[in-house]
């Protein structure tokens, strides 16, 4: 894994990276990438729980779309997935990032992949370096052997029902998509 190769063609590719040594980094950053009254929206991501990013939330100065709330009902988070597409910033994990540059991820209802490539202002992938892989074909390999495998165990799924919708973002257009790479292991 190439960490300064992976930063580099991320730039190149029209995302903007920050890299930070480690999650208690995390934080901070998210305080200067969001501001106050912001409409905040978040894609299912082990990383954001992981990271206390849920809470952190819930307790800023901002709209935030809880798609986590409790007592939901299969309607209000459907209108919560919709609502994600005109936030200000949208929070997610990514599944795989390539030394190419590119994310690639895979979504059940596609909500996450579909926010990730249109709708809100801004979106903030927030990934360990464990998430980097060489290339599009090893990406494809970490999701079918690692990623899918434990999140239908957590979910009590099968892995065929929570890999439906597939995304290669190569090129999203200039200033939406940020990258916060972590040098630490998060999530699947």
């Amino acid at each position: 894994m190439d960490i300064k190769k992976t930063i580099k063609n991320l730039e190149k590719n029209n995302m903007k990276c920050q890299y930070v040594e480690n999650k208690e980094d995390v934080i901070p950053y998210l305080n200067h990438f969001i501001q106050d009254k912001d409409m905040v929206s978040v894609g299912g991501s082990i990383t954001l729980s992981e990271l206390g990013i849920i809470d952190y939330l819930r307790n800023r100065n901002i709209n935030f779309l809880d798609r986590y709330q409790e007592g939901l009902t299969s309607d209000d988070i459907k209108s919560l997935y919709r609502k994600s597409f005109s936030a200000n910033v949208y929070l997610t994990g990514s599944n795989a990032i390539t030394e190419d540059g590119f994310l690639y991820n895979v979504d059940g209802r596609g909500n996450r992949c579909a926010a990730m490539i249109y709708g809100p202002d801004k979106v903030l992938v927030v990934a360990g370096v464990n998430k980097i892989v060489r290339n599009v074909e090893e990406a494809i390999k970490r999701v079918d052997e690692i990623a899918a495998p434990l999140n239908a165990e957590r979910l009590n799924l099968k892995a065929e029902d929570i890999c439906r919708e597939y995304v290669l973002i190569k090129k999203p257009l200039p200033e939406r998509i940020f990258v916060l790479l972590v040098n630490e292991k998060l999530g699947y």
